[in-house]
């Protein structure tokens, strides 16, 4: 029984003699059966192209290619046709054994892209299988090496850290260094001959003003008033509308021998301002993590008046010997240790963490501490010799201006 074809576009007519067109070759294994089915007819209709004779006008059998060339790109895309402009419908013999040649088992996709970068896997579970065996492994050769190492008596491995992969700094202070008696003694006169060397002599007792930016919010003043609690002999008043020079100009004249000034953005304190009196230095610190005693859940109750012990941490460096005399001036030079009261200035990797405890011993267990608060963290942007004078003030270390060049190393600190 015959079926007529009824009169229809281009497109359609050839998509149902496709559909009639018997396969030129046989799959041979179940896996190529996996092959897009229009891919398998494009090449079919290629191998079943009309051969070439001797007969045939050259210019006729260029513009035959030339069409079916844009056939294929209209049916299967111009991707697809590329992978197949190597086959000559002219020769359909030669054009069925690449045909065979180019069909492929399919392999597992984990055994044939473990062999290159795993990241290249477009697929993100394969690639993420894939990553998380890689992991697996690393970490058992390296459970095997320090098991071979401690079957041999070896000693353990020191593990890389950026404090212990430090770039190397001539202006480290290194005491136990024989090398560096010289320097050592270099750094001692100069110590004796400093802004602080009357505050570590014993020569007066230090007398602290504490003062806000105008117009401070709850937590600033909350803030100013608990360091007051923190710092001996010192007090806090409102700056109102006061410039600095005029500030510390009366507190020289109140005998006052230093001068925080606390700066808040978005109801928040970020920065403090030293002022050394009379005749500077000067530093400003960028102020971050600040939390007052209510939002450690702690009371201001706890705090207790006698003078805290003071303990400056892992300031190696000469500019860092400059900020810890700096801050240590701060605070009384004959703690009372019957209050139990510690303040710590903790350094790592250039910032600063202040802590404020309160310890206890035991005779049956370790010593306990007790947090009391606040607490904050501090980074140095510069220090400016003499007053605050910010047009003709000379600054002895400055971050600003050379950011690129402070911050280019992960590995380089400055205290």
């Amino acid at each position: 029984m015959s079926v007529e074809i009824p009169d229809l576009p281009d497109t359609r007519r050839q998509t149902t003699q496709l559909n009639q067109v018997e396969p030129a070759f046989a799959l041979e294994s179940p896996d190529e059966a996996l092959e897009d089915p229009l891919e398998t007819a494009a090449r079919t209709e290629v191998v079943n192209a009309p051969p070439s004779t001797s007969e045939v006008d050259p210019e006729m059998e260029e513009n035959h290619l030339i069409h079916e060339e844009e056939r294929l790109v209209r049916r299967i895309g111009p991707e697809r046709t590329a992978s197949l402009t190597h086959y000559d419908p002219v020769r359909p013999e030669e054009a069925r054994a690449e045909v065979s040649t180019m069909v492929k088992v399919k392999k597992d996709p984990e055994d044939t892209r473990r062999t290159g970068n795993i990241n290249d896997i477009k697929n993100k579970t394969v690639r993420h299988k894939l990553l998380e065996k890689e992991r697996l492994r690393k970490k058992k050769e390296k459970r095997e090496i320090r098991k071979k190492r401690r079957e041999e008596g070896g000693k353990p491995g020191v593990p890389h850290t950026i404090e212990s992969l430090r770039e190397a700094d001539d202006t480290v202070i290194d005491v136990q260094d024989p090398k560096n008696e010289e320097r050592l003694e270099e750094i001692q006169m100069d110590l004796q001959t400093d802004e602080f060397s009357s505050y570590f002599n014993m020569e007066y007792e230090p007398k602290v003003l504490i003062t806000f930016c105008d117009n401070p919010t709850t937590k600033t003043r909350v803030f100013g008033v608990e360091l007051c609690r923190i710092i001996p002999n010192s007090m806090f008043r409102y700056r109102g509308r006061s410039s600095i020079k005029k500030i510390v100009k009366r507190a020289v004249e109140k005998k006052f021998t230093d001068v925080l000034i606390i700066n808040e953005d978005q109801k928040k304190p970020n920065g403090m301002l030293v002022i050394h009196l009379p005749k500077g230095p000067t530093a400003y610190f960028r102020m971050s993590n600040c939390k007052i005693t209510t939002d450690l859940n702690k009371s201001h109750k706890e705090i207790n008046k006698h003078r805290p012990e003071v303990l400056l941490n892992n300031f190696t460096t000469r500019l860092g010997s400059s900020v810890a005399r700096m801050l240590a001036s701060l605070f009384h030079y004959d703690p009372e240790f019957k209050g139990r009261r510690v303040v710590t200035f903790h350094n790592q990797r250039d910032y600063i963490f202040f802590r404020h405890h309160r310890y206890e011993f035991s005779p049956n267990a370790k010593p306990k501490l007790k947090e009391l608060g606040p607490r904050f963290t501090l980074r140095l942007e510069y220090i400016q010799e003499g007053t605050f004078d910010t047009k003709l003030g000379e600054y002895e270390w400055i971050k600003s201006g050379r950011r690129r060049q402070v911050e280019s190393s992960r590995r380089k600190f400055n205290l």
